[in-house]
């Protein structure tokens, strides 16, 4: 299965409820627009002008109802606040606050190898068990990362690190 299809199961079935809704009553609205307008320049549009008018509204508007539906799903994915995310998506105009959204959304929750419990990406430790999730200065105990020579908060020499390998010979 494709990521883009993993991703699209993030959206909660009740936001694909309401764009099913909301493209359904955008059509039948454009449609009844045209059998009971009496405007000549609308009724004067090629045959596919008016399909065109009658279903890309519907289209635009499910589309924007299933990002918000995604904010949504996504940002409590994320362990964020999700109710916040998505009354932004929704009131901020012009799609303003999705793009907020994909730009400030935090990273991936991964599992601690040690419990299997949920943690954000920049903890040192596990909270629930205290498994290392990355590797620690010996010295002051702050993270550190893999293949630092020293600790940048306390200037220890970490080991593990020696010269790098001459590629060449």
């Amino acid at each position: 299965m494709s990521r883009f299809t993993e991703e699209l199961k993030i959206i909660p079935k009740t936001a694909r409820i309401i764009a099913g809704f909301a493209y359904v009553a955008a059509v039948v609205f454009w449609i009844l627009m045209f059998l009971f307008s009496h405007d000549r320049e609308m009724q004067s549009l090629p045959e596919a002008g008016k399909i065109a008018v009658v279903l890309l509204p519907g289209v635009i508007l499910a589309c924007y109802v299933l990002l918000i539906g995604y904010v949504n799903g996504d940002a409590r994915r994320r362990g964020m606040r999700y109710v916040m995310w998505t009354l932004l998506a929704m009131f901020i105009p012009n799609a303003i606050g999705i793009i907020l959204y994909f730009i400030l959304r935090d990273p991936l929750m991964k599992p601690c190898p040690g419990c299997s419990l949920i943690v954000r990406p920049g903890f040192t430790f596990c909270p629930h068990c205290g498994t290392s999730l990355r590797p620690t200065c010996s010295n002051c105990g702050k993270a550190v990362e893999i293949g630092w020579a020293n600790c940048p908060q306390c200037g220890t020499k970490l080991p593990g690190v020696g010269p790098a390998p001459n590629p060449i010979g």
